[in-house]
């Protein structure tokens, strides 16, 4: 399969899912400590890094869908904009939060500026991402961190990948959920050039899940 085979069909998926989706789930962030937990954490990793000003730098949620978590960190005081690959979970996100920037854009081929942003959330947006391409995203989240920037991801735990072919309502879908082991992703975080701060584990919407913080560690070049 090549990366627009999956590209379009994750776009497609989302796209007919978007309305479903976000109908689903918009309680679920107040009814999940654990989530809300993770996140006041990150916002805290974002405000505390360098500059004292750096919370009103940009955040940027990629893979946002309809933008409850992107509301979620503007509530705990981040300048947070969001990011999907469907179109139609970016018109659910400007019509539930038309005060808040959300942009079509996909994280392979991430349109942000060098060191332009003081932290990204990848919330369970990496799991549709094959592993071959896994490296150009975070290269791209690397680039688009300032030095000292944070990354958040949340992502499926295990060693497989499965088709997920109906989902949010009986709605037909097309896409792949990969699950790995939090240790692969740190590797890969490491070669990136990002430092790892902390790993977190627990049942993620009904099977193992976790939770990688990640400091962008400015390279070295000789």
């Amino acid at each position: 399969m090549t990366t627009d085979d999956w590209l379009a069909d994750t776009r497609t998926s989302y796209d007919t899912v978007a309305t479903s989706y976000a109908d689903m789930l918009r309680d679920a962030l107040a009814g999940s400590p654990d989530d809300q937990a993770e996140l006041a954490r990150f916002a805290e990793l974002v405000l505390a890094t360098g500059d004292p000003a750096a919370g009103r730098d940009p955040v940027a949620d990629i893979g946002c869908g309809p933008g409850r978590f992107t509301r979620h960190l503007r509530d705990l005081g981040l300048d947070a904009f969001g990011i999907d690959l469907s179109p139609g979970m970016i018109e659910v996100a400007r019509r539930d939060h038309p005060d808040i920037r959300f942009e079509v854009g996909s994280m392979t081929d991430l349109a942000l500026p060098d060191a332009s942003v003081a932290g990204i959330l990848a919330w369970f947006s990496l799991i549709h991402i094959p592993d071959a391409e896994v490296p150009t995203v975070f290269a791209h989240f690397h680039r688009a961190l300032r030095p000292g920037g944070i990354l958040m991801l949340g992502f499926f735990t295990g060693d497989e990948t499965r088709l997920k072919t109906e989902g949010y309502g009986g709605h037909p879908m097309h896409v792949h959920v990969h699950r790995r082991p939090a240790a692969r992703v740190a590797s890969w975080l490491r070669t990136a050039g990002f430092t790892v701060i902390s790993e977190l584990h627990r049942d993620e919407y009904g099977t193992a899940g976790a939770t990688l913080y990640a400091r962008q560690t400015p390279k070295t070049i000789i």
